[in-house]
């Protein structure tokens, strides 16, 4: 079993805001994300989210944890960015996606995933009447709250068998192992729900 992105038992105001809350915050931040345009702005919302993991209590190891198997990632688009648009852009670019990821993290690590999943069906449940399957849709979001924390599992995995082997370091010879462990792990899940009666 993963440690990464599971719920981390505190008691903060973090962990006590609902999670309906936590979920409309997240959307409207990853949103306002979209709208930095200035690294200056990249960095203070990094400090802000800092102070949130702070109030939550979250240990500094945890937070590193969710973030490190994504540094290859993260700097393989920086480099990319500075080649296209110069360094400002770079730091806006992978300091907003940085953001983002944190801030999942956080609703994560302070929400528990059956709480996630009660918010969506309920929000959903009026939907019943033009043929939506709210519990199914509860349960697409459980799979993918799931996903992201095998995934970045899978990266690290990855990342490990490469410094083993002392393999290249290239971006490129770090996606194309992640992508295929990722798809392997895909079929492997659709064969269990398929077992389990979910066809579509």
């Amino acid at each position: 079993m993963s440690a990464l992105a599971v719920y981390v038992p505190r008691d903060s105001v973090v962990h006590r805001l609902p999670a309906g809350t936590k979920l409309i915050l997240l959307v409207v931040a990853a949103i306002g994300v979209l709208a930095l345009r200035k690294p200056w702005q990249v960095v203070a919302v990094l400090a802000v989210i800092a102070l949130l993991f702070a109030a939550a209590r979250i240990p500094w190891r945890t937070t590193l944890d969710q973030v490190r198997p994504l540094l290859w990632f993260l700097l393989a688009l920086g480099l990319f960015q500075v080649v296209v648009g110069g360094w400002q852009r770079a730091v806006v670019v992978v300091g907003g996606m940085l953001a983002v990821v944190l801030l999942a993290t956080l609703v994560s690590l302070t929400t528990r995933t059956t709480a996630m999943v009660d918010v969506v069906v309920r929000w959903l449940g009026p939907l019943r009447r033009v043929g939506v399957d709210p519990e199914r849709v509860g349960l697409l979001v459980a799979l993918g709250i799931r996903s992201v924390a095998v995934v970045i599992e899978l990266a690290r995995e990855v990342r490990q068998a490469q410094l083993a082997r002392g393999a290249s370091s290239s971006p490129l010879a770090f996606i194309v192992p992640l992508v295929l462990r990722s798809l392997r792990h895909a079929d492997r899940l659709a064969e269990a729900l398929v077992a389990r009666g979910v066809e579509d």
